[in-house]
């Protein structure tokens, strides 16, 4: 019931028309596993800095998220400034990025982590994700997240990634930037055919659509009045995906669906506030009270 994840732990500034925040603990990895963790244990594969302070270390470990992959090596945490616009909310205009540390060091597991049968490979460049995935022993399901960056960049190391990958999770410009194709449906069956057996299309505010071999269906998204902060809404997602998948132990289209649903309850929460202000404190109660309202509009 574990689950290894690689990605970022960074700082972010952002400015959304809902105000300005600083120095916001964040990253795909954090993103991830503050819904990932809800479920199963979280094992945090990411490089920071030596001016990550104890206090957000310490946050990690109430959260129960085991931190031994951490590395702290000498120089800056990774740190991003980026800035949303009232009329799209679904994309960032990044302002300033500053890699520090996770230039020049990879993240590094203890023999035992190695041997952790769930993985989930953050947005990364492509050749670090492989590179790390190679050190896991017979992971029996992995999933991978990219972006249009190493799309654009590094298509072939990306391909080479697919080829060892169960699940890939995209938004809907990156299937299509990927695939070649405009309608997501075909742009999936491309994706599919590239290795991974499921293919999760996340569209925003318009849900998300999954298709595999055996089935292909959508998920509305939750209806959120006001999206304070859509920063790691993507991660957040993938990770109550995952970690739930983790939990079940078996895919099926039952277990499928349900994963998708939790994927969904928790990053709408994450988008009503900055940062993990919502996410890092959220209860059980809160996630079924949700979960409970959401079931409600698949009933007609």
């Amino acid at each position: 019931m574990s689950i290894v994840v690689l990605g970022t732990v960074a700082y972010d500034s952002i400015k959304t028309p809902w105000g300005t925040r600083k120095d916001l603990l964040g990253g795909s990895a954090a993103h991830f596993s503050m819904s990932a963790s809800a479920f199963t244990k979280v094992h945090l594969a990411a490089v920071i800095g030596k001016d990550f302070p104890n206090k957000d270390l310490n946050f990690f470990k109430k959260k129960g998220i085991n931190a031994q992959a951490l590395l702290k090596k000498e120089g800056k945490t990774f740190r991003w400034q980026g800035e949303y616009k009232a009329d799209d909310l679904n994309s960032a205009c990044t302002l300033h990025t500053e890699l520090g540390v996770i230039i020049t060091h990879m993240p590094e597991l203890t023999e035992a982590q190695k041997n952790i049968k769930t993985v989930f490979l953050g947005n990364y460049d492509p050749d670090l994700q492989y590179k790390f995935l190679k050190t896991m022993r017979k992971p029996e399901l992995v999933a991978m997240d990219s972006m249009n960056l190493w799309i654009h960049t590094k298509l072939k190391s990306v391909k080479r990634l697919l080829k060892c990958t169960d699940i890939l999770f995209v938004n809907d410009q990156e299937a299509r930037d990927l695939s070649g194709e405009s309608n997501l449906v075909k742009a999936a069956k491309c994706l599919k055919s590239y290795g991974p057996k499921i293919i999760v299309l996340k569209k925003g505010e318009h849900g998300v659509l999954l298709y595999s071999s055996k089935s292909i269906f959508t998920h509305p998204a939750y209806p959120i009045e006001k999206v304070v902060d859509p920063t790691g809404a993507g991660d957040t997602f993938a990770g109550g995906v995952m970690g739930y998948l983790a939990k079940a132990k078996r895919i099926n289209e039952g277990v499928l669906k349900k994963a998708l649903a939790y994927g969904t309850i928790f990053s709408s929460y994450n988008v009503e506030g900055f940062g993990l202000k919502r996410t890092g404190a959220l209860t059980k109660k809160d996630v079924q009270k949700r979960m409970k309202e959401y079931k409600g509009f698949f009933q007609f």
